[in-house]
């Protein structure tokens, strides 16, 4: 990682929400959907956040937009903290800072033609005369595939995939220098996909735009992201550079990820099905002392039950493991080999 300061640095991030009653009319419990996540992001750079459903993978994503406000930690966007910006000050810094959500047939007003979606932030930010965002609505189609002359249309007039095309021109309008990507081709054919993707890596190559990328597809996280994020139950459990991840992931529950990723013409075997972890992720599991992942995890001592892992440098590697040790060895041997996804041996 780069010692210049990072574009994005997230510190002990935290976001709750009422949760429910134990008793009638009794204090509702906090739901920790996000709890201490850190990490930082660099500039021209790609990071994915993984993990199963309920991971707080989206609830990360927008508390760092303030879309969602985090009930506590720091969040630097270029060496300031937004969160404790006012309105008129986080407003100006929202230009640098965009989504790209994950159903291109929700995310757009259907009442809208394609030209007031894409001239909609200009406006909110008040960026050049009528003229010049008129010019840009073009500019950004063509960026993004799409002749100029279909401005005119409406949203119902396109497939999924040129919807999201049009979504990632709305998102690109303000010329921001971070995109949060919220499973942005998970609701769109393979092929589809295929083109949305390397649509994406084109511009950031032209652009120098930084992604925080959500995503389930391990095959899609290999293809766009340098670094890996494992969110388990609101906190990270392991981050490292993608290569690292996939060729030698350290927690269990990592290697239980990878695992589970189907591929054509193979069976599971015992060793590597004995990796996936056992049961579901609850959030009951999250308020003991001990680490979230061990009532499921095969590997689990009298230690992790009692005492949470911090997460720690091991090598490239960032793990909150207790049985992962300071050299980078696993305390449990031998272990299955994990395989890339179908993505990742292609390339």
């Amino acid at each position: 990682m780069s010692q210049a300061q990072p574009l994005l640095k997230v510190e002990n991030l935290s976001t709750t929400f009422p949760g429910a009653r134990r008793r009638a009319f009794g204090p509702r419990e906090l739901f920790r959907a996000v709890d201490g996540v850190d990490f930082d992001l660099g500039r021209r750079s790609s990071l994915a956040l993984v993990g199963e459903s309920g991971s707080g993978k989206s609830t990360t994503a927008l508390s760092i937009l303030r879309l969602v406000e985090p009930s506590a930690g720091r969040v630097l966007f270029d060496g300031r903290d937004i969160l404790a910006l006012g309105p008129r000050d986080m407003r100006a810094m929202r230009r640098r800072m965009q989504i790209i959500f994950q159903d291109p047939y929700s995310s757009l007003n259907p009442k809208w033609r394609v030209e007031d979606i894409i001239r909609e932030p200009l406006d909110v930010q008040r960026t050049g005369t009528r003229a010049q965002r008129a010019a840009r609505i073009g500019e950004l189609l063509e960026l993004v595939g799409l002749r100029p002359e279909v401005a005119r249309r409406f949203p119902a007039e396109f497939s999924g995939g040129q919807r999201q095309r049009i979504a990632i021109a709305r998102a690109l309008a303000t010329s921001p220098d971070l995109l949060v990507c919220d499973e942005i081709v998970s609701a769109l054919d393979v092929a589809v996909q295929a083109k949305i993707l390397n649509l994406m890596k084109q511009i950031q190559s032209a652009l120098g735009v930084s992604y925080l990328f959500i995503s389930h597809d391990l095959s899609v996280v290999y293809h766009m992201c340098e670094e890996v994020a494992v969110l388990y139950l609101g906190t990270i459990v392991e981050r490292a550079p993608r290569a690292r991840l996939f060729s030698r992931p350290l927690h269990p529950y990592t290697q239980g990820l990878l695992a589970a990723v189907p591929r054509i013409g193979q069976r599971m075997g015992g060793a590597e099905a004995a990796m996936v972890p056992r049961g579901e992720a609850t959030q009951a599991a999250a308020l003991g002392s001990g680490c979230r992942f061990a009532s499921r995890c095969p590997h689990a001592i009298d230690r992790c039950a009692g005492e949470r892992p911090l997460l720690r440098r091991v090598g490239e590697a960032w793990v909150a493991c207790h049985r992962v040790l300071d050299s980078g060895e696993r305390a449990w041997q031998p272990d299955a080999p994990v395989a890339a996804p179908a993505a990742a041996a292609a390339d």
